[in-house]
């Protein structure tokens, strides 16, 4: 465990540079340099409540890896893009993106409570990033009012629950007040990397009759202990429906065991897996990739593995802005005539519908 006592007391404030860093024992002095490097570039964050859970000992653990800078960061490839999801193409005003016909985006902010190393908003995000002013902010709000095909708001950024209670109570508001807006829901680290800040006043920020859905992001069981269940549990019992979202990330997740501890650990903290992405082309994150044969190998590994509750889609956002596509293994083949040769999962092989036994 790092040592945090040799820091700053009296705030459960981040680390943020790399000095802080080696000072907690969290990488060897002799990468500083190497840090500083990549903090001229990327946004460093690592929340007390991570940095509790990162085995400094271990070369490959899986909490330092998301979070710890990498010299390999600064290594981009032909292939990677500053924008990989084309949020920019389909921005219409100022935090706001809308890709679906019948949702949108909105980014109030481009703060993080901790910015992982594989982010694909990595060139977008960071402290004092292009957060949105009262005027653009009501621009936004005006957009979603005049488009009356929007039926659901999915509050993105950086993180929005990292809002204060009162900013969150006006948004939600706000939301509120157009008749077309079904749905809402917010896309978070908090619950799991600041758990403390789910508190009765955030709770009570979040309050709608409308459908108010937060999907929680998460991409390891071990992010998930007693204070991460406490604060997913306070969310829950308000009657918020949650849900999971995972990165596959190699040398993270990316063997069947990982990714069954995670998808049980979820659901039994009433967080209904929901998205599992394959890793985006952003600049600097080639080491966290895998190959799509191989996120497939471990989704199909899973379908006899784990209960169906437990199950992700397996999703591909297209880079150009055209959309998240699953991308997970096919059970069936068309054998033509109305008939499909399927797949259990043991490996077996079955028509449907099965041949008709001979009565005659």
């Amino acid at each position: 465990m790092p040592d945090l006592a040799t820091l700053p007391t009296g705030s459960n404030r981040p680390l943020r540079h790399p000095d802080e860093l080696v000072r907690a024992g969290l990488v060897p002095p002799e990468r500083l340099a190497e840090l500083e490097r990549v903090a001229q570039r990327y946004a460093v964050a690592i929340t007390p409540a991570m940095a509790d859970l990162i085995d400094a000992a271990d070369p490959n653990d899986p909490i330092a890896r998301q979070f710890v800078p990498d010299g390999r960061e600064l290594d981009h490839g032909p292939e990677e893009l500053a924008d990989p999801i084309g949020d920019h193409s389909h921005s219409p005003v100022k935090g706001i993106v809308h890709r679906y016909p019948d949702r949108v985006l909105l980014k109030p902010s481009h703060a993080c409570p901790v910015y992982c190393r594989f982010c694909f908003r990595r060139e977008m995000v960071g402290p004092g990033g292009d957060a949105l002013d009262p005027a653009e902010f009501a621009r936004a709000i005006q957009y979603i009012s005049d488009h009356p095909e929007i039926w659901e708001v999915v509050i993105t950024g950086g993180d929005p629950l990292m809002l204060s209670s009162r900013r969150l109570q006006e948004l939600v508001a706000a939301l509120d007040a157009i008749p077309h807006v079904a749905v809402i829901r917010f896309h978070s680290r908090v619950p799991v990397v600041d758990p403390a800040r789910i508190d009765a006043k955030l709770v009570a920020a979040l309050a709608t009759d409308k459908a108010l859905w937060i999907a929680v992001h998460a991409n390891h069981a071990r992010e998930l202990g007693e204070p991460q269940a406490a604060a997913c549990r306070r969310l829950s019992h308000a009657g918020i429906p949650l849900l999971g979202q995972t990165v596959l990330l190699k040398g993270v997740n990316d063997d069947v065991g990982a990714l069954t501890d995670l998808f049980r650990r979820l659901v039994a903290l009433r967080i209904k897996p929901y998205y599992l992405h394959h890793g985006d082309l952003a600049p600097g994150t080639a080491q966290f990739r895998t190959s799509i044969d191989e996120g497939q190998a471990l989704m199909r590994a899973l379908r006899g593995a784990i209960s169906g509750l437990c199950q992700p889609t397996y999703v591909l956002d297209i880079p150009g802005g055209h959309g998240k596509a699953p991308i997970g293994p096919a059970f069936a083949m068309a054998e033509g005539q109305g008939r499909w040769l399927v797949s259990d999962f043991r490996g077996g092989s079955h028509l449907y519908p099965p041949v008709a036994p001979d009565n005659r």
